[in-house]
């Protein structure tokens, strides 16, 4: 996986959490998630919920499909998920 970091004016980073880059290597971290995913048990798939509004921006039937999702949707530079 291709691993990007934003840099904010305000000197904050965005970017997909990953182990791949030591990020307690640049100072304290803040982590915020952007997604959750949970099962629904009425369609009995995983749904990717934004964080903050709630909203359903994927599902499927394999957790693991959702998590490929959040990894190629989510990255700094890719087109916005909704």
């Amino acid at each position: 996986m291709k691993s990007t970091l934003r840099f904010t004016p305000g000197g904050s980073i965005d970017c997909l959490y990953t182990e791949a880059i030591d990020l307690r290597d640049l100072g304290r971290l803040q982590v915020v998630r952007a997604t959750d995913i949970r099962f629904n048990g009425s369609s009995q798939e995983w749904d990717v919920h934004d964080a903050d509004t709630g909203g359903v921006l994927f599902f499927h039937a394999s957790r693991d499909e959702c998590l490929r999702w959040e990894q190629t949707h989510l990255q700094p530079g890719n087109p916005s998920p909704n």
